[in-house]
Formats: structure tokens, sequence, C-alpha cells
């Protein structure tokens, strides 16, 4: 069995922080890149690891993690030759004219009109992400607001003499029931990281490799990690490369963080489902409008599976993950095969395969999902469609291969039309297109018996605001990053 050294993973990996429901997520640029490193040989000490404390009463109540874009890493003076070690798509960026193509980012949701990570916007070098917990209350929002943005005045008012310039910044926040703004249960089915310590069920549980360097992953084989090779910095802090190359691995337990901002429009998403559902003197139809978003998510708003629950929503809230469509709903009659959470995970059921191959498909594909929401924090359903101002959410995502992993599940089983036996069905959730050529259609199928019903004209519920590649790097790479 692998064993993570978790005193060495940033924490936010492995635990989410679920018990800290306010964070705030600050894109900064380095102008000084001396006095960031010496910030930095000291700060490490400070980051939050994956490490286990028992005793709850000794978890600190904030929480401190870090990490760097492609042109942050040099502006620390790292070699051309190690930055180039990295792989392609963290080289890139999210925002070359391939990746936007991959990813969709057109329209409104094209990167030169972004708050942040755009072309227009300044230089991101690193992601500052923090974590604040009232624990003297009990699940309260506005307490755990102020312990995290009082540490974070902390560390603002050092901005300057350590040599970093604030670009944006997102506030992020999280409900004690874990709904995001469309009204739906957010984060119940995560893989479990193989020697992390969690336990569940064993087709959740990934090799580590999937998701750290350094580890073997699902193929058997130890994924591309970025290595040194150019020496430069005290090489003594780093491991040796797992793969036998002779040369010292920056990337061992660490791994890449995607980060997107996801405007959510909750008027369209419930205007368009109780539409598509009204009673025929026009009146809203609540059931059917909740019935047919259900198709559309997946789950129901109480986070149970639609595979399970095909009828009505058993409330109030629920976390059952145990299931499988090859085996309770092989032919799509009870979750359609087009639902944003069959796509993007089809657990024992990948297009024609049998149960154990699709399992091994899905394992390869998995990504460990975080999200914040920011805005107003809101319900929505079929007759609270308002929220005040922009709502959405801020997707995290954390993953060893960055093209295998994030990319594929966004362009090959959430953008493309044709799945299963669908042909105009893209995921009615992030996959849908602003503007369509003349002809294209974009239908969700409900797949029925004698014949399946399409939902025509599929509005675009999802804008994005802005995104990056980071690298997210292990504590001793931190210090090692300070020595170059």
């Amino acid at each position: 069995m692998t064993r993570l050294e978790l005193e060495n993973i940033q924490g936010y990996l492995i635990r989410g922080y679920a018990h800290m429901l306010y964070s705030r997520f600050v894109y900064l640029q380095i102008s000084d890149a001396k006095s960031f490193k010496k910030w930095l040989s000291q700060s490490w000490k400070e980051m939050t690891s994956a490490r286990h404390i028992p005793d709850k009463s000794k978890i600190s109540s904030t929480h401190l993690n870090i990490a760097f874009t492609h042109a942050g890493l040099g502006k620390l003076g790292l070699h051309e030759e190690n930055l180039g070690a990295f792989s392609r798509e963290f080289r890139q960026g999210m925002v070359s004219d391939h990746r936007t193509r991959l990813l969709g980012d057109f329209g409104t949701s094209r990167p030169e009109v972004w708050n942040w990570g755009g072309p227009r916007n300044e230089t991101i070098h690193l992601c500052l992400m923090v974590f604040g917990n009232d624990k003297s209350a009990n699940d309260d929002l506005e307490k755990d607001k102020i312990v995290c943005l009082n540490y974070y005045d902390a560390l603002a008012s050092q901005f300057d003499a350590i040599g970093v310039k604030e670009l944006f910044y997102v506030d992020g926040q999280t409900q004690p029931d874990n709904k995001e703004h469309f009204g739906f249960r957010d984060g119940i089915s995560q893989p479990i990281i193989e020697g992390s310590g969690r336990v569940g069920d064993k087709d959740d549980v990934i090799k580590a490799g999937e998701f750290l360097f350094g580890y073997k992953n699902e193929f058997g084989v130890y994924p591309d990690t970025p290595l040194i090779v150019k020496d430069q910095g005290d090489l003594n802090l780093l491991t040796p490369d797992a793969g036998g190359s002779g040369h010292k691995d920056i990337g061992k337990d660490g791994t890449f963080m995607v980060m997107r901002q996801l405007d959510q429009d909750v008027n369209k998403f419930w205007g368009y489902l109780n539409e598509k559902t009204k009673n025929p003197d026009g009146s809203i139809n609540v059931a059917e409008s909740l019935k047919l978003g259900a198709k559309f998510m997946g789950r129901w708003q109480s986070g149970a599976p639609v595979t399970l629950f095909p009828d009505s929503d058993p409330g109030p809230y629920s976390d059952v993950n145990d299931f499988g469509y090859a085996k309770f709903d092989k032919d799509g009659l009870k979750c359609p095969f087009g639902s944003h959470l069959r796509r993007t995970n089809p657990r024992d059921n990948v297009d024609d395969h049998g149960k154990k191959e699709s399992l091994k498909l899905s394992k390869q594909h998995r990504i460990i999902r975080r999200a914040r929401l920011y805005g107003e924090i809101y319900e929505g359903s079929p007759t609270n469609t308002t929220p005040k101002g922009d709502v959405g959410l801020l997707f995290i995502c954390f993953n060893a291969d960055i093209s295998r992993q994030f990319e594929f599940l966004q362009y090959t089983w959430a953008n493309l039309p044709k799945n299963k036996e669908l042909y105009n069905d893209p995921d009615p959730i992030i996959g849908v297109k602003e503007t369509v050529e003349p002809g294209e259609e974009q239908n969700f199928t409900v797949q029925d018996e004698p014949v399946s019903k399409t939902i025509k004209d599929l509005p675009r519920v999802i804008t994005v605001k802005g995104g990056a590649y980071f690298f997210f790097p292990s504590i001793n790479v931190l210090r090692y990053l300070s020595t170059i």
C-alpha cells in the first residue's frame, strides 16, 4: 500500500477545509523576487500541510496554501531548462489559442474579457489561499469571515515589504449543507487518494500518481514530473526522481491546480426549466421543473442520485454515492446519459465498454475537485431565481496531468455533443455554446420507452470570468524555491 508523505503535501489537496466556511483567493504579482524569496524562506513553515491531527482542538483557526504560475516560477529565477521540464499545458497556460478552443471559452467567456488571468490582465505569478474558522462558533459563516479576513489583513500588510503586488481576489464561501447557487448539493463524489488515510468504496480509491508527482498512477507508471535538469538552488532539499532518471524532482508531493471563476445565471437556468415543464395554463410546475433539473445535473437538490431515486427527491440531504450506472441504470432510463455528473464521471458505464474496463477508464480521468461560492449565498429553485448581483463558483481541481484529466473531462466528456447514443447533446451545465452555427442543435435527451424525449435549445448558464493553471508545490519545494 502506498503511504503518502502527508506532512510534505499542502493540505488543500487532501483535506478541502470543509470546516472553514470563508476563504480568500488572492492573485499576486512578484515585483521583487529577492524580497519574496526571503519571505518564502521562512513562511514555508506556516503553510498548512495534510498532516493528520487527531485532536481537533489543536487544528489551527487559519490555513494558508500557495501555488505558482509558470511565469511566477520564472520570476523566482528558475532556469529556462528547468521551466521547460514542466508539462506543455502548464507552460502554455489556460489562454493559449489551442487551450481556448479545447475549453470552449468563447463569446462572453473569452479570455480577453476576463477579470483575471486573461491576456489583457496583468500577469499573475502566484495565488495565495487564505482560510479562516472561528473555533468558538459552529458553522457560523460571518464569524469565519472575520477570522479569515483578519488573517489576510495581517498578510497583506507585508505585501510591499515582501515584494508582491495584489492584482485581484475572489472571496469564497461554503454553506454547511454545501449547496451551490443553482440549489444542488455539491462535492459529494470525490476520489480517495490511495495512502491518504481516508476510507471509502474501493471504486473511489485512486492511485496517488493521478494527483501527486512521485507516485505511480492508474497506468502503473510514475507521471511525468518536472525535473531539475540544470542545477540551481539547494538540491539537497529535493528528492531523486522516482522514475530513475538521476535528476532531482521538483514535482514530488506536488501537483497542478486548475482554477476557473464561473458565473452562474440562476435566472436563466430555472427560467428555462420552468418554461420546458410548465402547466397547460402557463403556470410553473414546480415538481416537474425540479425533476428536469435533477436529470440535467444527475442528482436531486438534496444530493441524492437520480440513478437510485428516479421519481422524486428523498430529501432533505443525501451523501449517497455507492452506486454504478451499469448496475442500476445501464439504459439511462433513470439518469440520462447526457446528465452533467454522468458525463464527467461515468463510473462503470463508459461508452460500450464492460463494467471492469469502464471503471478502469473512469479512474484514469478523475480529478480532485474543490469549489467555493462567491457572491450572495443563494439557493436557486423554480420559485427562487433572482439573486442580488453576480453569483458563481470558484472551481478548483487538482490533477497530475492537466491534459488527460481536467482538459479531457471538459473537451471530450462535456463539450462534445456525441456521447453514447447522443448526437446533439453537450453537457447541459458546462458544455453548452453561447452561439451555435447555422443548423447546429444543442439538446438534452431524456431516455424513455418507447420513445426518448428531446429538450431543445439549451441555454448557456455559465460564464467564465477568469482562470489559470498553477503548480501546487510540496512544502519542501517551497523551501527549495527560496534558495534559487
